[in-house]
């Protein structure tokens, strides 16, 4: 642990240093951190010696995901999602749901070793995708609108979807493993969405408040105003935790909460969510740094054909045939289901699921090839997602301006 901080300190600086120059390139930020804290983690240079079961790397990861849900949730606008509601509607609607049933079909094939409930909740934890692992993807200006929010909003709720359905799927297996009783196993899971709720609908709603109320009376500062979503997204989480609820669903239904509330007014808060933005870009940078220091380095020595096959499988078949299905009826063409097929990168929500897994060794009875296939899914994602999205993303925004069509379709 004690050059741990510093040497993290270093690769952000270093990254900083050529951010400019490798934007638009194949190389992406979380290819450089996680291949940074491969080479500095335990099972190379060691300079990151961070055991995964530390509670510095719980916080850490569970701090990230709390202020990107948070953050993602704040962003849904409603009223104007409507207006583009069709394509994540069915992504999220039909997609996910059949994206879950097949990744679990795939792990009761190729990994027959894990029990029903193993297989559902590795299924679940390599549903959510992270647009971060391919930025070029949703942030390309050719590309047409609508795929770009589609995939973005998709990136942004199927977190918060599949939290709730990783902590039911997660007691299953656990009772299932006689870790805990069933009625132990539901009680648990309704406290913690229920209590997860409560918390942050209060949460969201009293930063929201703070922000209206003080700016309408011209009584707080801009750079305190910065610090309200970032402030609330943190008092979400730890006053779920403590009444025995989710934070990650307390951040999620806050963030909605916030938002909702924050554009219902006529103030100007000067863009307050940026520098909750821009922390969870920090944190985030440092938990990939951390994943590929701490998990990934010891997953490869568990590395197997049949892990590397389901994590292949995971990233092409079990997300582009959902995707396909679902689009079913809109009329899309070739070339637009395999793009919005293909970028279903997975990054941050399935470290942090690894991560809680990880907390409490031992209550799973494989629960390290359940484990192993997660990180390298993520690692094979962070790789072949990142060195893909500048060259697809130009490529198919080319193809589409030569190829266009009424905009009456959904995907054109």
């Amino acid at each position: 642990m004690t050059w741990a901080l510093p040497a993290i300190a270093v690769v952000l600086l270093g990254f900083a240093a050529i951010s400019r120059r490798v934007e638009g390139t194949p190389i992406t930020a979380p290819i450089v951190f996680t291949v940074s804290g491969l080479l500095l983690g335990v099972e190379a240079a060691g300079a990151v010696d961070v055991h995964v079961t530390a509670e510095i790397v719980k916080l850490l990861a569970e701090v990230t995901l709390a202020l990107v849900l948070f953050s993602d949730a704040a962003r849904v606008d409603l009223p104007e999602l409507r207006t583009e509601i069709s394509l994540p509607a069915r992504l999220l609607g039909i997609g996910l749901p059949l994206t879950i049933a097949a990744g679990f079909g795939a792990a009761a094939i190729v990994l027959p070793g894990l029990s029903w409930p193993e297989a559902m909740l590795l299924a679940v934890i390599l549903a959510p995708t992270d647009a971060a692992l391919g930025q070029a993807v949703v942030t390309l200006p050719v590309l047409p609108t609508r795929i770009r929010q589609g995939l973005n909003v998709e990136s942004g709720l199927n977190d918060g979807i599949c939290v709730p359905l990783f902590l039911v799927v997660l007691a299953i297996a656990q009772a299932e493993a006689g870790t805990i009783g069933g009625g132990a196993a539901a009680r648990l899971v309704a406290e913690q969405i229920g209590y997860g709720i409560v918390a942050g609908a209060a949460a969201g709603a009293l930063a929201a408040a703070i922000l209206v109320t003080a700016g309408r009376r011209h009584t707080l500062d801009p750079l305190w105003a910065h610090t309200v979503p970032v402030t609330a997204a943190l008092l979400a989480y730890t006053a779920a935790v403590p009444l025995g609820g989710s934070g990650f669903i307390a951040a999620f239904v806050g963030g909605l909460t916030f938002g909702a509330l924050r554009r219902r007014s006529d103030v100007d808060d000067g863009n307050a969510g940026r520098m909750i933005d821009e922390a969870g870009d920090l944190f985030s940078a440092v938990t990939f740094i951390v994943f590929g220091a701490v998990l990934l380095g010891p997953a490869l020595g568990h590395l197997s054909w049949a892990v590397l096959g389901y994590a292949v499988a995971s990233l092409t078949v079990v997300r582009m045939i959902p995707v396909a299905l679902s689009l079913i009826g809109t009329h899309p063409r070739a070339p637009t289901v395999a793009f919005l097929g293909w970028f279903g990168p997975r990054g941050l929500a399935t470290i942090v699921f690894v991560i809680l897994i990880v907390e409490e060794p031992g209550e799973l009875p494989h629960e390290e090839l359940l484990l192993t296939t997660a990180v390298i899914t993520i690692a094979l994602s962070v790789l072949a997602h990142g060195l893909t999205a500048s060259p697809l993303a130009v490529r198919y925004a080319t193809w589409f301006q030569d190829h266009p069509r009424p905009e009456n379709r959904v995907s054109r």
